[in-house]
This record gives structure tokens, C-alpha cells and sequence, in this order.
């Protein structure tokens, strides 16, 4: 799995634990998901269908760097489904894991629509050619 973003743990990202709350960590995952949705379809019309069952293995605490990796399962005809993981960067304790996050791919009218795409592309090779 590739690890893309590195987030920092501030303190109005901890819940009353003082841990990081799941709900800010829920929202960094969605938007990486959309993001690498948005890079390998190459179209900013991608919205989250789907997150499996989502498992917290350990706590982030305030001042941890931790990282998430995204890693394609799947491309559908209209869909890309991701999986993920959430670790500390320093420990590589891993901190969450979703074993399937689904993306879809719309057209201009919102619906969804045919991507054409049928594996991981690299922009830096779109950009060689």
C-alpha cells in the first residue's frame, strides 16, 4: 500500500479522550478517497458511495503524524473501489483500516457514468506520452 498524505494531529482534532476524534479522521480519509478517485478517473464528478465496516485499531494522540495509504481493490464500469489504511508514521502502528471504500464516477449530469478505466495509471506516465 502507498501512503500518500501525512496528517498532524492538532489538539481541535482530539475528542474528549484527548485521542484523534474519528469523525476528523473519517473526513481525511473521504477526502483522500475522492481525491485519488479524482487523479486515476481524471474527473472531478466522483462522489463517495460506499465505506465498509470501518475497524479503529489504536488511538492518534495530539502531536502523532500519521498517514494514509490508499490502494485500488477494483475498477467498475462506473466505480473504483479503494481500500485503506491508517497508520502512525513514526511507530507504523496501524491506527484504522477500511477494507473497501467505493467511488463514483459522474457524468455532467450527476448520474453516474462509464469511466473507461481498467487499471492504476501514473500521471507522471500520462504526462510522458
Amino acid at each position: 500500500m502507498k501512503f500518500h498524505t501525512r496528517k498532524w494531529v492538532k489538539p481541535e482534532d482530539l475528542n474528549p479522550n484527548a485521542t484523534l476524534f474519528g469523525g476528523r479522521l473519517m473526513q481525511w480519509i473521504d477526502e483522500e478517497a475522492a481525491l485519488y478517485a479524482i487523479v486515476q478517473l481524471e474527473n472531478q464528478r466522483v462522489v463517495t458511495k460506499f465505506m465498509s465496516e470501518i475497524n479503529f485499531v489504536s488511538a492518534a494522540e495530539k502531536g502523532d503524524i500519521v498517514e494514509i495509504g490508499i490502494e485500488v481493490v477494483k475498477f467498475g464500469k462506473s466505480s473504483l473501489t479503494l481500500k485503506c489504511e491508517v497508520r502512525n508514521k513514526m511507530t507504523r502502528q496501524t491506527i484504522i483500516k477500511i477494507d473497501k471504500v467505493v467511488m463514483v464516477n459522474l457524468g455532467s449530469d450527476g448520474k453516474p457514468a462509464p469511466h473507461g478505466k481498467t487499471k492504476v495509471e501514473y500521471v507522471k506516465d500520462r504526462l510522458a506520452k
